[in-house]
């Protein structure tokens, strides 16, 4: 049978919750309250502390200060376990179910006291009695693959209900919905709120459903408590420049030259999302050389499979990629042939051999070309320890030698070493996803000054971003991309903070 709990919703309150970790503190003394049977929202960027602040009400995480009330009485989170005997569940951004076992079976192996050998007579009458009180349904007997979005978010509320849960967190719920299904949800959730019989708290960037759906809103920036209150108090562009800050200071790094001609275009790009449930749409997007054109966007809006069509990781559909004015498909040979580099998001993972040494990973631009330019066979050692020497000099890439294996660096220098391999020699463009996430201010600094001193050269550069404060900073002209297709254009001279925050929530 089902975890039995008290029928009705609680309230969950978060007092001065901090987490450190080490120097770095992701969550400092926030502060909510979320009342029974309310519909709560939590925004704020990636980054802002959103998921800390739940991981430490789940118990994933042990908060170094604060406290949390469940239904007003004090609650040590010591581990995700106390949550569950506490009524606390969490309906992930990605689904968590079993694909190959139907939905009742998935249902049934959710408990802890699942018998070993279970009789299902029984089991399936209990779960058509459970069914028959809920708002909405699944079809229990269809395997989990079969079922289409929609209804696996759906069975995944429908679990935490079925554990006995009464106050749920759920975490982007509507990522890899269409507007319908994601309405459907959620209203069937605002359903249940409204007769008292859950509480809720909702993970989003989306303007939108936050002011169709929730009662309160909290938004968080840099890992602090910024504002919130009743949304029907709140303007969607007090909640937007609440969450995305004043816009933040343009760079003083000095720009030069101005923008030339047109070097790359993407003309109607058609492609699968990576749930394959969704299209990523480009319609007309150009890349001229001595410009930064920043994509600014929230995760999962179609950034990471842009990166990979542009690096030939990612077939298309349909429409063309042209460099030059000729048809571009991102081969290696085409790469060299029109001089783009790349510099995608975690480059130890995936732009590196990470036990191949320092100076190796500097080579694989040169290793296989000679001096006159021509592919050789033999790799010339001298060759790739000067070009090593050169290159750790240049960019300042701290490695206790060139032989060292490239993953014993910290992330700062791993960064700068292949940005340093990849803006080597005549760059005509330069593909790069988040070149800072997770680096220090003194790693951020750098990157962003060769980025600059490599489009003041003349290159230009694609820079796909989710920190818009680095989209502000760097980009000559800023694109937005919302639910895989670009929803705004704006060149940096009139960007409104405000206004690109509200398309990046879909709120255009």
């Amino acid at each position: 049978m089902k975890y039995e709990h008290d029928n009705g919703a609680i309230s969950v309150e978060a007092l001065n919750m901090t987490m450190k970790f080490g120097a770095f503190t992701a969550l400092d003394e926030v502060s909510i309250s979320i009342p029974a049977g309310s519909f709560h929202a939590l925004l704020g960027e990636n980054g802002a502390g959103k998921s800390t602040l739940v991981k430490c009400m789940m118990g994933f995480y042990h908060a170094t200060d604060g406290e949390l009330l469940v239904a007003g009485k004090q609650a040590r989170m010591t581990d995700p376990k106390v949550a569950q005997t506490l009524g606390l569940g969490m309906v992930y951004q990605h689904f968590t179910l079993v694909p190959s076992l139907t939905a009742a079976e998935n249902l049934v192996i959710s408990r802890t006291d699942t018998p070993a050998l279970i009789d299902w007579r029984r089991e399936r009458t209990a779960l058509d009695a459970f069914m028959a009180k809920m708002p909405f349904s699944v079809p229990l007997d269809q395997p989990v693959s079969r079922l289409a979005a929609g209804e696996k978010q759906k069975l995944e509320i429908l679990k935490q209900l079925y554990l006995g849960n009464r106050f749920l967190i759920l975490d982007e719920p509507t990522s890899v919905l269409t507007p319908s299904e994601a309405d459907e949800v959620l209203g069937h959730v605002r359903a249940l709120t409204r007769a008292g019989e859950i509480t809720v708290l909702m993970i989003t960037h989306k303007f939108r459903e936050v002011s169709a759906f929730a009662d309160d809103v909290s938004i968080l920036r840099r890992g602090k408590y910024v504002g919130g209150g009743a949304v029907a108090d709140l303007s969607i562009d007090e909640m937007s420049r609440a969450m995305m800050g004043e816009a933040p200071v343009v760079s003083e790094r000095t720009r030069k030259g101005t923008q030339g001609q047109p070097l790359m275009t993407l003309h109607g790009l058609r492609t699968a999302d990576r749930t394959g449930l969704k299209d990523i749409q480009i319609d007309d997007v150009t890349l001229h050389s001595g410009e930064i054109l920043g994509i600014a966007g929230i995760s999962g809006n179609g950034q990471m499979e842009l990166m990979e069509i542009l690096t030939g990781q990612r077939r298309i559909r349909s429409g063309t990629i042209t460099v030059n004015g000729t048809a571009y498909g991102a081969t290696r040979a085409e790469a060299r042939a029109h001089a783009i580099r790349y510099l995608p998001e975690e480059p130890l993972r995936n732009a590196c051999a990470p036990r191949m040494s320092v100076a190796e990973n500097l080579a694989f631009r040169m290793f296989d070309i000679g001096k006159d330019g021509t592919h050789v066979f033999w790799k010339d050692n001298r060759a790739i320890a000067g070009n090593a020497t050169t290159l750790i000099d240049a960019f300042k890439v701290k490695t206790s030698s060139p032989a060292a294996p490239i993953a014993s660096l910290s992330g700062g220098n791993v960064q700068r070493a292949v940005l340093g391999r990849e803006l080597t020699g005549d760059v005509k463009a330069l593909i790069v996803s988040n070149p800072c996430f997770g680096l220090d201010f003194a790693a951020v600094s750098a990157i962003r000054d060769r980025l600059i001193e490599a489009r003041n050269q003349g290159t230009a550069i694609l820079l796909i971003s989710e920190d818009l404060d680095e989209i502000m900073e760097l980009s000559d002209r800023i694109l937005v991309m919302s639910e895989g297709r670009i929803a705004f254009e704006t060149p940096i001279a009139t960007a409104d903070v405000a206004q690109i925050g509200q398309h990046m929530a879909g709120h255009g």
